[in-house]
């Protein structure tokens, strides 16, 4: 099993900054991917950004231009830099992660944080 903690989530005022972490802990060989989701009240879970073991990142048009996404493979962590943040941004935030482990490297397994309020207000 693989546990996701995110941290980082907070209030900000329009145009800050926030940086989310998630770190991955567990019985990991590797994590294909690391993305990060939202969810706002009254809406579908939608993707925000990932990033591949492979580098290749994929934003939602959204968000392109002000956040990036990075990963610490040394750590199992990944980040979600966020800019300019508008009031529009404010959403439970979700880490996930695609991961494959020891016992049967031909499958992986996605995982999912508990997730991190970020309220961007004035």
């Amino acid at each position: 099993q693989v546990q996701l903690v995110e941290s980082g989530g907070g209030l900000v005022q329009p145009g800050g900054s926030l940086r989310l972490s998630c770190a991955a802990s567990g019985s990991i060989f590797s994590i294909n991917v690391m993305g990060w989701y939202r969810q706002a009240p009254g809406k579908q879970r939608e993707l925000v950004a990932t990033l591949t073991s492979g580098g290749t990142t994929n934003y939602a048009d959204f968000v392109k231009g002000r956040f990036t996404i990075s990963r610490d493979n040394a750590k199992n962590t990944g980040y979600l830099q966020m800019n300019s943040l508008k009031p529009e941004d404010t959403a439970i935030y979700y880490c996930n992660a695609e991961v494959r482990h020891y016992d049967d490297l031909r499958r992986f397994w996605r995982y999912w944080g508990q997730g991190t309020q970020v309220t961007v207000s004035s």
